[in-house]
């Protein structure tokens, strides 16, 4: 079992597969940004199935494949369908943007990715190409060939931003009732030069939530899957909305994860820059203990919380370079 200081199991493993995307958003991936890990760097798909075991054997359970955008990377059917024949581990997740999603879905489901997060901030074509510098069309095309797929749950990641998109949120509510979607908000968070950019348009989503209870009924619910999110069920539909708050309400109390880049260094946290290169070791000819045991020391020292509002411009990396 992976506990670590403060007696939090760690079972849930955020895997960055490539740092880069083919999405813009302002306050992820700055259009300025060009300091890209060099894809020599990357971990191989055998060097991941490798860590990925040695992480399995240890107790975590869950993996999320991310970015940057993981289906830019041409292995990612690869890598998927090797994670998920990993004795010990019972789920794999993908985070996507969907612009390639109508092409990936139904080969990624068959190599054993089960649950999909999707973000989408607007449902408006003018503001999408604003945010993402992308069409909005491959993006709903690739949610319904996901829908298609049997992928269960399809959760749609909005990241609110006061006068930007604050105001969609009603209809991306029904887009998602009609579509059989769950939906999460999610405040920015100061990471990087467009995390901190984005830090103007802030926007605490206990004020979507009170928007929403003016409007509709908000029943308390749960939903599989190993995130932070506060879940309520809107009126008698079928559509469960989620809240996750890293900067007005913070939930490092219960963080049960770690993430991985695409280099294979282990970042402890989001919020903080103590990192453990576990690509480096492996290429030095590490055995398969050694890298256990440094998993183990590294899980260790990780800390109690983020540090978001009293140092906000600590993250100098951007979001992409982990997934969020």
């Amino acid at each position: 079992m992976l506990n670590d200081s403060y007696g939090r199991n760690i079972e849930y493993l955020r895997l960055s597969i490539t740092d880069r995307c083919d999405f813009r958003c302002f306050y992820c991936l700055p259009r300025s940004h060009r300091d890209f890990e060099t894809p020599a760097d990357w971990m191989t798909p055998d060097e991941i199935v490798r860590l990925i075991s040695q992480f399995a054997t240890l107790g975590v359970k869950h993996v999320r494949l991310t970015g940057g955008e993981p289906l830019v990377r041409k292995e990612v059917g690869e890598i998927a369908q090797g994670i998920s024949a990993i004795p010990g581990i019972e789920e794999l997740s993908l985070s996507t943007n969907a612009s390639r999603l109508a092409q990936f879905a139904s080969p990624l489901r068959k190599a054993g990715v089960e649950r999909l997060n999707i973000s989408l901030d607007t449902l408006n074509e003018k503001k999408f190409q604003e945010i993402t510098g992308h069409r909005l069309k491959p993006v709903l095309e690739g949610i319904e060939h996901a829908k298609q797929c049997g992928y269960s749950p399809i959760k749609i990641n909005m990241v609110i931003m006061r006068g930007i998109n604050d105001e969609d949120v009603a209809e991306m509510i029904e887009y998602c009732i009609e579509h059989g979607l769950t939906l999460r908000f999610i405040e920015t968070m100061p990471v990087g030069e467009g995390g901190r950019s984005a830090s103007e348009h802030y926007l605490p989503l206990a004020e979507i939530e009170s928007r929403l209870r003016t409007r509709y009924s908000l029943q308390p619910a749960t939903l599989r899957g190993s995130g932070p999110a506060r879940y309520f069920r809107i009126d008698d539909s079928p559509l469960v909305v989620g809240f996750i708050t890293p900067k007005s309400q913070h939930f490092c109390d219960t963080c049960n994860r770690v993430r991985v880049s695409v280099s294979g260094d282990l970042h402890l946290c989001l919020g903080q820059e103590d990192k453990l290169s576990l690509g480096k070791m492996m290429r030095s000819g590490c055995s398969d203990q050694e890298l256990r045991e440094a998993i183990h020391a590294a899980i260790a020292r990780k800390p109690f919380r983020h540090q978001f509002n009293e140092v906000p411009t600590a993250i100098i990396r951007p979001m992409s370079a982990l997934g969020g």
